[in-house]
């Protein structure tokens, strides 16, 4: 799948009808954003660059828009901007002015209704910035932070296919983000190909039969690679991976640090670090088609 330059939401509405997925990989340096976006030249695939608000305060929200159009122009591919995880909607207005494509608007540790009221109340606000933004609800408990958690944890509570409905016509956001066996970060145990995520595929096939939006599987990372492939003809258009990611990215550091030891020059040791990262994505990218 192929969409030169377009909008992010004809690319998704492509990926549905043709039943394939896009990825959508978490950054929070340049290292990350070139492992991303030559990983999707090399395929010729559209490609979805997230950010949290912790990474945007890093790398700089109008610097992240500046840095993605760039890329998009210099590799004439679809790489599209996220605002992940926003929890204010102060910091939802930042991204939308500021350019990114996309923005998960994530309240989902509030109460149903509250959820519902203050999403909607953003879905209104970001449309009347930009009515080509598109804006992101979140609706289940799949936990938070995208890193190594000890122990081994398993979701219980799944978003249901009637509070997905209801959730998509109170707020009218353009994708959901739902609790299918999904969850944030990584247990040690999968650190090594251990134990791996598994997902409801029955309930993606009910909440996208209900909701009939663009869904999204955050907390991707650690999931079966047979599990991913079949939730993309289930229902979810959108893969998210972060916590992989990170890992390679130390994983990289630390191997590239250990071979050449006496070098200084941060363009000589971070090539390996972009090629460990690299290998992830490619990967990931490979199940969504």
């Amino acid at each position: 799948m192929m969409q030169q330059m377009d909008s992010l939401g004809r690319v998704l509405a492509q990926a549905q009808a043709e039943r394939v997925g896009v990825g959508h990989f978490n950054v929070s340096d340049l290292v990350g954003l070139k492992a991303v976006v030559e990983a999707a030249s090399d395929r010729r695939v559209p490609v979805i660059v997230g950010l949290s608000e912790g990474e945007r305060a890093f790398i700089g929200t109008r610097e992240a828009v500046a840095l993605v159009r760039s890329l998009r122009d210099e590799y004439e591919l679809p790489i599209f901007l996220n605002a992940d995880h926003t929890h204010s909607l102060a910091n939802a207005i930042e991204a939308a002015k500021a350019g990114f494509d996309w923005i998960v608007f994530d309240l989902s540790t509030l109460p149903f209704a509250e959820n519902v009221r203050q999403t909607r109340e953003a879905v209104e606000a970001l449309k009347a910035i930009r009515p080509d933004v598109l804006v992101e609800g979140e609706l289940g408990d799949i936990g938070s932070g995208s890193e190594i958690h000890e122990g081994v944890a398993v979701a219980t509570t799944l978003t249901t296919a009637a509070e997905a409905r209801q959730f998509v016509d109170e707020t009218r956001v353009d994708t959901l983000a739902p609790a299918v066996g999904n969850m944030h970060g990584m247990f040690t145990a999968m650190l090594d190909g251990g134990i791996k995520k598994r997902l409801n595929l029955d309930r993606i096939r009910e909440i996208k039969a209900a909701a009939r939006v663009s869904l999204t599987l955050h907390g991707a990372s650690g999931t079966d690679d047979g599990d991913l492939h079949a939730s993309i003809a289930a229902g979810i258009t959108v893969v998210h991976i972060n916590t992989e990611i990170r890992v390679a990215w130390r994983r990289g550091l630390e191997s590239a640090l250990a071979n050449k030891p006496r070098e200084v020059a941060p363009y000589k040791i971070l090539p390996d670090v972009v090629n460990s990262v690299k290998k992830v994505i490619d990967a990931r990218l490979a199940l969504l088609t």
